[in-house]
């Protein structure tokens, strides 16, 4: 079976446009929720520790590699957006040009970062500040994370190419095996053998370059090709792989998704920085929240993913009424499950933190924040799904403005009118930032959509 006989050359009309988004969304819905349910898993282990400071160190040892891993989202976004786009159009040899330009960028920068990681990794605790506990066990934490930089951002890009290739079960068993892995292995070494913090970096590890394994068997059960056609796209690739037509386009849509990825990662690291120079047990709860903020954004980015490659494939068929049924039912599934994760929170949010943690100032202190959770699934599903649709369109110059103005004209100024009133008042920030996120764009979807196709 060639790659191109798998594209969906039904009749579009909203009937069969939900089910290809469901196609597509159902299977990374699950296995994204996974990813924060690891989350959670390595949270409850370290939090049912004795002490608050293990639990704030995994947060700020996490939060050091993590800023690495989402800054690099740009090698899973923009793989997505030109597969798809290469897939609607039936260009075999773009989809593969995409994926190799990817894993180079991906293995060079994770190779980096290993030759890097000393002066990076006592940089970033300086910035993260916290008791002396704290920063040293972040700093165990991450220098062993720090060795699996090259495969987990290989694996960013074979699951946007997989996603791109419309592979969305491909996708889900990956997350989920591999998670799964990582959750055993999380059991193991914390509960079994008492490695406490190390053991949580070291199932981290080796479930990252088991997903690259695994990866890399799933690209060639899709690629599915003759001994003719491997040769003529190996022959397309040594031809274009470097063409300048080809790579400033290539270099110009990364570089946007940078800028935009670079800002929400700074707000992120605010949080959990600003929290640990509040005290063990903020930095703690915050670590609580932050998980279950991921519970949520992982879950409603699964909508976002299906509407990526439904977007993609519309704009490659150069199909103007298959983008807008594409977008109009991604939004309507967007804000019914945005209200599910809202009623949610709203009734089971203090069982979760308590499955999470036993420590009652904790609990105590994380429970003053909930009605945070209830409030943003319904604020800022918003820009998680138009984040899908910039991300399919490839038009990552109006994401890199949203975000900019979202960071540096409603983020960091609502804090600083707002720091009086603490942990609060950077939890209003973040809610404001996420709702200028999801306005911005829809504004300027609103206002250039026609132009899109």
């Amino acid at each position: 079976m060639t790659v191109s006989s798998t594209r969906d050359t039904s009749p579009i009309n909203a009937k069969t446009e939900r089910k290809a988004l469901f196609a597509l969304a159902v299977p990374m819905i699950l296995s994204n929720i996974t990813v924060p349910l690891l989350g959670l898993v390595d949270t409850g282990v370290i939090g049912h520790l004795p002490e608050a400071y293990f639990l704030g160190a995994t947060a700020v040892g996490a939060m050091i590699i993590t800023f690495i891993t989402w800054f690099c989202g740009f090698l899973r976004m923009s793989t997505t957006g030109l597969v798809a786009q290469a897939f609607g159009s039936e260009n075999q040899t773009q989809m593969f040009l995409v994926l190799s330009r990817g894993l180079i960028v991906a293995l060079a920068i994770g190779v980096l970062m290993i030759m890097c990681q000393v002066p990076y990794i006592q940089f970033s605790l300086a910035l993260a500040g916290g008791s002396e506990q704290v920063q040293y066990y972040a700093e165990q934490y991450a220098s062993i994370r720090i060795w699996g930089f090259p495969a987990s951002l290989c694996n960013l890009v074979i699951l946007g190419w997989l996603l791109g290739m419309h592979k969305a079960k491909y996708a889900m068993w990956l997350l989920i095996i591999t998670n799964v892995i990582n959750l055993l292995l999380d059991l193991l070494f914390v509960i079994g053998f008492d490695w406490q913090v190390l053991g949580i970096a070291w199932a981290t590890i080796i479930a990252e370059y088991t997903s690259f394994i695994l990866g890399l068997y799933m690209v060639h059960k899709t690629i599915g090709l003759n001994k003719r056609q491997r040769q003529e796209i190996w022959s397309g690739l040594k031809q274009h792989l470097l063409d300048k037509a080809q790579l400033i386009p290539f270099v110009k849509l990364n570089r946007d998704i940078v800028i935009r990825t670079l800002c929400l990662e700074i707000c992120f690291v605010f949080i959990t920085f600003q929290g640990a120079r509040l005290g063990d047990t903020v930095v703690a709860a915050n670590a609580i929240l932050l998980n279950f903020l991921l519970l949520i954004s992982f879950g409603l980015d699964g909508i976002a993913y299906g509407a990526e490659a439904r977007v993609g494939r519309a704009k490659g068929a150069k199909d103007q009424s298959a983008l807008a049924l594409s977008v109009n039912t991604a939004l309507i599934f967007n804000g019914l499950f945005a209200v599910f994760y809202s009623l949610l929170f709203l009734f089971l949010g203090h069982w979760f933190i308590t499955l999470l943690t036993s420590i009652d100032s904790v609990i105590t202190y994380a429970d003053q924040f909930l009605p945070w959770m209830v409030a943003l699934p319904i604020v800022a599903c918003w820009c998680y799904l138009f984040d899908g649709i910039y991300i399919g369109l490839t038009q990552a110059k109006a994401m890199r403005n949203s975000m900019v103005i979202a960071t540096f004209g409603c983020f960091f100024p609502a804090w600083w009118l707002l720091q009086d009133f603490g942990n609060h008042g950077l939890w209003a920030a973040f809610t404001i930032f996420m709702a200028s996120r999801g306005v911005t764009l829809g504004l300027h979807y609103q206002k250039h959509h026609h132009k899109f196709v």
